[in-house]
């Protein structure tokens, strides 16, 4: 039996990994219903999970994806939030960030982006946020990012305490396009204009050509090879004009 067919027995979940398809749902959300991830084909999703509505680190965290949302937008990619609250407690949540709260020099931030109805848990418990060593009843602050043929391609998760990092949400983001368009990885802390990595040869003759006469690149050794991509290509390329 494998891992994952254990986690979803001994613990009541499952997980979807890297690679996955994304788990389908439909759901009842505060823009409407959703059909998940049919909706969003061809776009990058950011699926997010949080514990509870009327709670301050999950409020700072809406705050910023909405104020950041747009900028998300132009990256080919939506927002869908998610809670094992209802959908009456969600809108008064929001009504609430709008007319109240202000945080990080923001105000008047109005959610625009789904928010989930989970009471049943179903949809946290088919994307494994619901951790039993953390919360039984409370998401956890999970991040999926899912590509435009719905695959998921990364997977972030938080404890209830700490609230999330959007530059590196983003930053991931980005890296994961720019590696899809230029074929190429991305190297630690990686941001649009620094250097970019090659994949490693494949032969010895390779290898050698890499270290000898290739002048695009920057050779440490042959396993470890380099090169510049412009900042402006990088953004041409993944973000919407």
């Amino acid at each position: 039996m494998e891992t994952k067919e254990i986690l979803s027995n001994e613990i009541g979940f499952s997980m979807p990994r890297i690679g996955d398809k994304a788990p389908e749902f439909t759901a009842v959300t505060t823009q409407g219903e959703i059909n998940f991830p049919s909706d969003y084909k061809g776009n990058w999703v950011i699926l997010f999970s949080h514990p509870a509505d009327f709670t301050p680190v999950c409020t700072s965290e809406f705050m910023t994806f909405a104020h950041l949302e747009e900028k998300f937008n132009k990256a080919n990619c939506k927002l869908v939030g998610l809670s094992v609250d209802g959908l009456y407690s969600h809108i008064a949540w929001l009504r609430t960030i709008k007319d109240k709260i202000k945080f990080n020099g923001m105000k008047d931030i109005e959610v625009k982006f789904p928010l989930i109805e989970d009471i049943t848990m179903n949809v946290a418990k088919k994307y494994g946020m619901i951790q039993p060593g953390e919360h039984k009843t409370q998401a956890v602050r999970a991040v999926f990012f899912i590509d435009p043929e719905s695959t998921v391609r990364a997977i972030i998760y938080y404890p209830l305490s700490l609230g999330r990092n959007f530059d590196e949400i983003y930053r991931a983001l980005i890296a994961m396009q720019t590696s899809d368009k230029f074929n190429v990885a991305t190297p630690a802390d990686w941001e649009p204009g620094k250097d970019v990595i090659i994949s490693p040869a494949g032969s010895c003759g390779m290898a050698e050509e890499r270290m000898t006469n290739a002048d695009d690149l920057d050779c440490e050794d042959w396993f470890f090879c380099t090169k510049k991509l412009d900042k402006d290509l990088v953004l041409k390329e993944v973000l919407k004009s």
